[in-house]
């Protein structure tokens, strides 16, 4: 048991895990068999879904690019995944080497890879922990090393706040972040709804996998920026949140709203 307290030796194979899922749909190689057959069970359910992880990567890359633009140094990434290239550091850095960045999840592989792929500059971290306890999140000392909450922050919850059910509240885990970080910060967040096409299919397919998949409406999800000024577009579907250029075909159907918000007070 180390300070993260998970040990990163005890690694569930029995079940599949939304960030190994997510990387095999991206054509990554850290995942199990139990990953991979949730895996095309889910493009079975939702055919979109492969397009639909790589509009949120890309809206991730939008957000990112933009709130550093803003003079943000700091990023803190809860629910970060395995690394994807290009990532948040990368895109992140490019244009801001000062930049530092704390990365979280609770998947044991994932910190053995950040382990072995971030910088030891001291200007990244990884950190293992789960979102359900924020405080535990924000207080680790790995977090704190790196994150000076007296200065801007942005929190990216990309993709992770539908594995959070209504039962274990996720405003309030949002509240308790977002009271964390100080004025000038900013909240990036996507998330899974099923707005667009009836995906209870899709939601089936988590039921035997570490976390279940908790699809919402508009209005549901837009009520987690409670304390921070939307960004135009506002809540927008992520192929349409400032994209680069004109959405591919079939972006009308991804089932993602994604949005950024600044916090003022």
């Amino acid at each position: 048991m180390g300070q993260d307290g998970l040990r990163t030796d005890e690694i569930d194979t029995s079940r599949a895990h939304p960030a190994r899922i997510y990387d095999y749909l991206l054509g990554g190689k850290d995942h199990f068999e139990v990953d991979r057959q949730a895996g095309e069970a889910l493009v079975a359910a939702a055919p979109e879904v492969r397009a639909g992880l790589r509009a949120n990567r890309s809206f991730l890359q939008r957000a990112v690019r933009h709130v550093t633009g803003t003079g943000v140094r700091q990023i803190l990434d809860i629910g970060c995944g395995l690394p994807t290239s290009p990532d948040v550091d990368e895109i992140a850095l490019r244009p801001a080497p000062d930049v530092r960045v704390v990365h979280v999840d609770n998947d044991p592989i994932v910190k053995a890879q950040g382990d072995a792929l971030l910088s030891r500059s001291g200007a990244t971290g990884i950190v293992l922990a789960d979102l359900r306890d924020p405080l535990a999140v924000v207080g680790h000392p790995e977090v704190r090393r790196v994150i000076d909450f007296d200065e801007p922050v942005a929190l990216l919850l990309g993709a992770v706040l539908h594995f959070i059910t209504d039962a274990e509240n996720p405003a309030q885990i949002v509240a308790t972040l977002r009271d964390a970080l100080p004025a000038g910060s900013f909240l990036v967040l996507s998330h899974a709804t099923g707005d667009f096409a009836d995906r209870t299919k899709a939601q089936s397919v988590y039921n035997g996998a570490t976390a279940t998949l908790n699809l919402r409406s508009r209005v549901e999800v837009e009520r987690f920026f409670a304390g921070f000024d939307l960004l135009e577009p506002g809540l927008a579907q992520i192929p349409f949140w400032r994209p680069d250029g004109p959405p591919s075909a079939g972006s009308e159907v991804i089932g993602f709203y994604g949005g950024v918000g600044r916090r003022t007070g």
